[in-house]
């Protein structure tokens, strides 16, 4: 009898293990572990497998070990060789142009505007998930969209920028997408596209003045050390974080584990709007005691700046396959966001 509850419980045991391995996500940034894309990611994986009671376990590779470039990673995801992978939106610029619309300036004003803009079922993400799917034949799916260091800001290592003037004769480094390189131009200043790993040797030896980071990558990559010393707070763009999955892994679960994913892209989505707010308090801490100078735009300041970028409105819209469609759908969302915060406030502060 013994024997026979021992076999029993032996076979419920391999019966658990099993079950523990219905589903497995593969899921992939190339980052490091300081990075907002691992925070996410951790809650994600503790949140999915939990949530699913082991039936879906996330296998979390961080840096290059699947793919190197935005390109080259989203081929994996429409494949099925990679089940989850996050990139900014001059990463995956060239599969799909209209999601530089995150990176047009001055759109929006603040962490809680962009929040409400970003927000799953929102008519902005939505329209931008039918457009992804669509320009993938239905491989890609963009889950949600987080955040992934903040808001960029120009820095450089020559001088302070308090105007559009003061961006003239600087070489601002950019990702290889348009969009970057017509904001750069826009400022009067000239856009250098190096790649991010060349960045830290590039500021050392001149070939690029300045960048357009948040100041957590600022920190993360020790660019003080290489001669950034000015940070100016425009934030001209919220830093967005594009979460895509592989469709037909999505759509191949069951109702009730495509709900717990669902769930789990909603938890890492917060993680990602929350950590770019505790780690930047140290950072700015840390920039300005090693001797960075740090200045803060006024309001008419910051409104020369949006003044002079307003030209890359209008290239996107002429340049952009479906990029009116989108920029509509954005202006639509922030001005929509703006009036539910105005209301809120209104509640809140009588």
């Amino acid at each position: 009898m013994l024997k026979t509850l021992g076999a029993a419980a032996l076979a419920a045991l391999v019966a658990s293990s099993a079950a523990a391995q219905d589903y497995t996500l593969r899921a992939t940034a190339n980052s490091n572990e300081n990075d907002e894309d691992y925070d996410g990611l951790v809650v994600f994986k503790n949140y999915v497998e939990a949530a699913s009671n082991g039936a879906i376990a996330v296998e979390l590779f961080i840096g290059t070990q699947l793919c190197s470039t935005g390109a080259e990673c989203l081929e994996g995801v429409a494949e099925g060789s990679i089940d989850i992978y996050v990139s900014t939106s001059g990463g995956t610029a060239g599969i799909f142009p209209f999601v530089q619309v995150l990176d047009l300036p001055y759109l929006m004003a603040d962490d809680r505007v962009a929040e409400t803009v970003l927000a799953n079922g929102s008519p902005f993400v939505t329209q931008m998930q039918q457009m992804v799917r669509e320009s993938s034949d239905d491989a890609i799916r963009l889950m949600t969209v987080g955040n992934t260091g903040g808001w960029r800001n120009f820095a450089n290592t020559q001088r302070r920028v308090q105007a559009p003037a003061d961006m003239e004769g600087l070489k601002i480094r950019t990702v290889v997408a348009d969009l970057p390189q017509e904001l750069v131009k826009a400022l009067g200043a000239s856009p250098t596209p190096i790649p991010w790993p060349e960045l830290f040797t590039s500021f050392q030896t001149g070939v690029v003045d300045g960048s357009k980071n948040g100041i957590t990558d600022i920190m993360n990559m020790k660019f003080p050390d290489a001669g950034l010393q000015y940070v100016t707070l425009d934030g001209h763009a919220y830093m967005g974080a594009l979460w895509f999955m592989n469709n037909e892994t999505f759509t191949g679960m069951p109702e009730d584990m495509r709900k717990v994913v669902v769930d789990g892209f909603y938890q890492l989505q917060q993680a990602t709007f929350a950590s770019p707010k505790r780690k930047s308090i140290q950072a700015y801490e840390d920039f300005v005691a090693g001797g960075g100078d740090l200045y803060v735009p006024t309001p008419e300041e910051k409104a020369a700046f949006a003044e002079a970028a307003q030209p890359v409105q209008e290239w996107f819209r002429e340049n952009i396959d479906g990029g009116s469609d989108i920029l509509d759908a954005m202006i639509s969302a922030v001005e929509e966001a703006e009036a539910q915060i105005d209301a809120v406030y209104q509640t809140d502060m009588n």
